[in-house]
């Protein structure tokens, strides 16, 4: 408080800024007090009453302040601000660093494995809440970790319970009909779609931690699934190994998903970008929609190829003989309604029940106007029969043994590892939106346990759709009870009301399909991809024309492919940069940002912006190469001092290996031909460490790693002026 009330009255008296004093960055505390022994000699006493300063003149004899300073005020000014500036630059130079690059404290490796490790799996610090806890409130925990619904079971009432019902039977008259489409698309009989969305939304319920996300089939899913299932065998030839292929696939991608989640190894499905999920889903709505042109326009003999080129050849061939105007102008015209129906809901969010019964109110309508009429009988597809009856146990059908095994088992891995990331990204998206924390691992292992049961219980694969998941949020669910009402509400209809689907034409099923998965066409999401990243662009592109073009499996793949080249080229092609200083200050940066950061004479400072590994340390070491040629290039042709330090900022190195350190040393070794000498500035502590052991500091010397870019230059010119 001192120092301050000090530099504010002589920044009055003397006419004098805080700038003065501070020099920008060069002045320190130690100059500031420096400075105020200089100022504070004709200030330091006051004479009783009065306020002015008193001051003591060449003879001795005590004046008034005032009258010294009327008399040789400006002089005095002009003097001070020099001896203040000049003594500023010494001190501040002369001024030893107070700190070095400090070693981290040496982990032993068991340690240092087992940190690592629960960084990786652990993140989220799963034993926490057991901490400082009792025995019998450590197994409560324990049993509302395994079961959720233990926990907020605790906590219903009659509030919860009105929205959950509200939200259950909304999204139960928007499952059913889309159960119905979604279970003819995996090429399996309507009561499949059925099937799925009674056994699984009930597991989930106890198993899994989302309160907005609704189980069942869903599209994209389900033609993936009916895509794998027909290269192994015919849906109308071998139904029964199709089905049995089918519960096994489900059987082990439900295996995989707990697996993951037991594992602690969900971040593994983060490896499909968000810009290849975008791709994939827009190229799977476009081929889901395709593939509803056969039902849409009466069309009996279809192709079993999901790409656009197999799929348009088989409509157009069509034409003359295939189309049936009547089942056309039926598709239509609910198609239009449901378009007009999901209108209204998105204008008016107040009416969001509009669209979730829209469908249910089609598959009513549609099916009473064919019974009446008989448009069955003049080639109106209908569904025909739907088994009647809650699932029958499908656990002997599933193959443990044998080549069809293998086939399951990869099915199931790709179809399940698609599922699963479908599910976490819905939840995730409503967990933010209402502002809960969702674990992903338990997400996982609910998902997958889900599955597993259902496989049991003739299902096929099941998981969030976002279609019903959204209705269940603004319907006002509460918890995971409002997938037990849809559950209880699916299983009433299977039990009593299958035969009245009897009528139901196809192309209302078609037109109910084609209207979810419009949805999925996020051309918005796709146009920020290409101006915030051009190579993300290509990795959604790749997925979106692969799909429509070849298959779905194939598009799957060309996302996953440019996602792994993009980190590769990520982790092979570091950015490497060349820093500048900002004027009048002690920060250096990109001179591509910052085209007002100016170089410094007799230096090249450069920044690694990632960890150096084998797989880029060559790269990184002949870049920064050829930045020193290009810059020796540019002061030769001017006439300028040449290069004698170069700098290397390793702030945003993470890390570095025994490859990375040996192209450090060709690096020295280059440098010293040339007479440049080598600086580091900053590296972090797993860096400096492995520096030290494989004695690379020993090699460059100790006092040529500094703390900044600022003190290495500064202790670097000192040393120039030194020679000098």
């Amino acid at each position: 408080m001192t120092i301050i009330f000090w530099l504010h009255y002589i920044s009055t008296v003397h006419n004098i800024t805080l700038e003065k004093f501070l020099y920008v960055e060069r002045c320190t505390l130690c100059d500031v007090t420096r400075a105020l022994k200089f100022y504070s000699g004709p200030i330091f006493s006051r004479c009783g009453r009065d306020s002015s300063p008193i001051v003591e003149n060449k003879r001795g004899r005590k004046t008034d302040s005032t009258m010294v300073h009327s008399a040789g005020d400006e002089f005095e000014s002009k003097e001070l601000d020099l001896a203040i500036l000049s003594s500023s630059r010494r001190w501040s130079d002369n001024l030893p660093s107070s700190y070095k690059v400090g070693l981290p404290p040496r982990q032993r490796l068991v340690s240092e494995f087992l940190d690592k490790l629960k960084e990786t799996l652990f993140t989220d610090d799963p034993l926490r809440p057991y901490k400082n806890q009792k025995r019998s409130r450590q197994f409560i925990i324990g049993l509302q970790s395994l079961f959720p619904i233990l926990k907020w079971g605790s906590e219903y009432n009659l509030i919860k319970l009105k929205g959950d019902v509200i939200a259950g039977l909304t999204i139960a008259s928007l499952c059913i009909p889309q159960d119905i489409g979604y279970a003819k698309l995996a090429n399996l009989d309507p009561q499949y779609g059925l099937y799925s969305s009674f056994v699984s939304p009930m597991i989930y319920a106890v198993l899994g931690s989302s309160r907005d996300i609704a189980i069942g089939p869903v599209a994209v899913v389900s033609l993936l699934l009916g895509s794998l299932l027909q290269k192994e065998f015919d849906y109308t030839k071998n139904r029964a190994e199709y089905y049995r292929l089918a519960f096994t696939a489900t059987f082990f991608a439900g295996v995989t998903e707990a697996a993951l989640g037991c594992l602690r190894l969900g971040f593994l499905i983060d490896f499909l970008s968000h810009a290849a999920i975008i791709g994939f889903m827009g190229g799977a709505a476009i081929t889901i929609g395709l593939q509803q042109l056969k039902g849409f326009l009466g069309i009996k003999n279809f192709t079993k190829k999901t790409d656009i080129i197999s799929v348009m050849k088989s409509v157009w061939g069509s034409v003359h003989h295939g189309w049936n105007w009547q089942t056309i102008v039926i598709g239509m015209a609910f198609l239009i309604f449901l378009l007009l129906a999901k209108y209204i809901g998105k204008k008016k969010r107040s009416l969001f029940w509009v669209p979730a019964i829209a469908p249910l109110i089609s598959i009513i309508l549609s099916t009473f106007f064919v019974y009446i009429t008989h448009a069955n009988k003049h080639g109106v597809q209908i569904v025909n029969h739907i088994k009647k009856g809650i699932n029958p146990s499908s656990a002997h059908q599933i193959y443990f043994s044998g080549s069809n095994l293998v086939k399951g088992v990869k099915i199931g891995v790709v179809s399940g590892m698609i599922a699963l990331t479908e599910a976490v990204a819905i939840g995730r998206t409503f967990a933010a939106m209402k502002d809960y924390q969702l674990d992903g691992n338990k997400e996982m292992v609910a998902l997958g346990t889900m599955n597993i049961i259902g496989s049991l219980t003739s299902c096929y694969i099941s998981t969030g759709s976002f279609s019903r998941s959204a209705v269940n949020y603004m319907a006002g669910c509460q918890t995971a009870a409002s997938n037990i009402v849809m559950s209880i509400t699916v299983g009433l209809t299977l039990a009593f009301l299958t035969p009245l689907f009897k009528y139901t034409p196809n192309a209302i099923l078609s037109s109910i399909i084609i209207n979810a998965v419009i949805g999925l066409i996020d051309y918005n999401a796709a146009i920020l991809i290409w101006k915030v990243d051009k190579m993300d662009f290509f990795a959604c592109m790749g997925a979106f024309f692969g799909v429509i073009f070849v298959s779905v499996e194939i598009g799957l793949l060309i996302a996953v492919s440019i996602s792994f080249i993009k980190i590769l080229l990520q982790v092979t092609r570091p950015r490497i940069v060349l820093l500048g200083n900002l004027s009048r200050t002690s920060i250096y940066r990109n001179i591509q940002q910052y085209p007002e950061a100016t170089t410094v004479p007799g230096f090249v400072i450069v920044r690694v912006d990632c960890a150096i590994y084998f797989s880029n340390s060559n790269y990184v070491k002949e870049r920064i190469l050829r930045w020193l040629t290009d810059e020796e290039d540019k002061l030769r042709d001017n006439g300028l001092p040449q290069i004698k330090f170069l700098i290397v900022e390793m702030s945003p190195v993470t890390d570095i290996d025994t490859t990375g350190i040996h192209a450090l040393e060709e690096l020295h070794k280059s440098l010293k031909k040339k007479d440049i000498e080598l600086i580091l500035a900053n590296p972090g502590p797993g860096v400096m460490e492995k520096l030290q052991s494989s004695k690379f500091t020993e090699l460059i010397g100790h006092n040529k790693i500094f703390l900044t870019v600022g003190e290495a230059i500064t202790n670097c010119s000192k040393e120039v002026g030194e020679e000098a």
